[in-house]
């Protein structure tokens, strides 16, 4: 490589988007605070949405803490209601695939 087609070292102290002003530091905190309402809105909405689907949600707080126990409860109560299921195709000498088996 020759010493005219290396990048010269005033090339690099250029500024990346010469015609696009940086951020100011009030700016960047907006940017930021814009962000994380944005993060936390989504994440609302999620716990929204898992509320909706848990049976016995109706009527309680939203708090994150409740709809995780509530959802973490109807899991649990879900397996075990498939365990029932399996074992009761079983016991009547059906055949479950194990791959069905997996919880």
């Amino acid at each position: 490589m020759s010493a005219d087609s290396s990048p010269s070292a005033d090339s690099t102290d250029a500024p990346k988007s010469p015609g696009k002003p940086r951020l100011t530091e009030e700016e960047k905190k907006q940017n930021h605070i814009a962000s994380e309402q944005k993060r936390r809105a989504a994440i609302r909405a999620q716990f929204d949405r898992l509320a909706e689907l848990t049976p016995g949600m109706a009527g309680l707080g939203r708090s994150e803490g409740v709809v995780l126990s509530k959802v973490v409860e109807f899991a649990r109560e879900q397996v075990e209601e498939r365990k029932r299921l399996i074992a009761e195709i079983e016991e009547r000498g059906g055949v479950v695939a194990m791959e069905d088996k997996v919880f």
